[in-house]
């Protein structure tokens, strides 16, 4: 497994060792030890799963605190297009967004640390998104951060998107408040 640090502290990405054959591939999804050996300590109690279309996006979205939320994400099948926020307030890189291409061929996963406002956009039908999380879905806690806030300028490459209600309502980033 690959371990690659990012331009923003604590976002990691990771690149699983895969072995294919002619009977198709295996590789690890998760490795407690291997992630400890590497300072990532997360425990993860909840795993989630969502089915989109193309051109969804899904957040920015995230929990404050006392029910903030790790997240190690992946897609099983299908592409997007994930973008993360830094809403640490005391980060050098604040307000900052980090984007990577996830697909079922590349296998690439992403591991967000508490503090940032998470989001992707579905590149394929029928695309189907995997994360684990280290704490618990609580809906009182939660908060969207608009997707399309000109202050962040997030590079989505789509017009039109699929949104739900709730995602049109985001926040913009300076009217909210971090907690973190």
């Amino acid at each position: 497994m690959e371990i690659i640090r990012t331009f923003i502290s604590d976002l990691i990405v990771i690149k699983p060792n895969v072995f294919k054959d002619k009977r198709g591939y295996f590789f690890e999804s998760y490795n407690e030890e291997l992630f400890i050996k590497n300072g990532i300590n997360y425990k993860f109690v909840q795993d989630n799963e969502s089915k989109s279309q193309k051109n969804v996006i899904r957040g920015l979205h995230f929990q404050n605190p006392p029910y903030e939320q790790a997240k190690l994400i992946r897609v099983i099948k299908g592409k997007v297009m994930d973008v993360v926020v830094d809403i640490r307030k005391k980060s050098p890189t604040y307000g900052k967004y980090f984007s990577i291409e996830l697909s079922e061929e590349n296998k690439t996963m992403l591991l967000i640390p508490a503090g940032f406002a998470h989001g992707f956009v579905t590149m394929k039908n029928e695309t189907i998104f995997s994360y684990k999380c280290s704490n618990f879905y609580n809906k009182d806690s939660e908060i969207c951060i608009l997707w399309n806030d000109a202050d962040i300028n997030i590079k989505w490459n789509i017009n039109n998107p699929v949104l739900s209600e709730k995602d049109k309502k985001g926040l913009k980033l300076k009217d909210f408040i971090s907690l973190f």
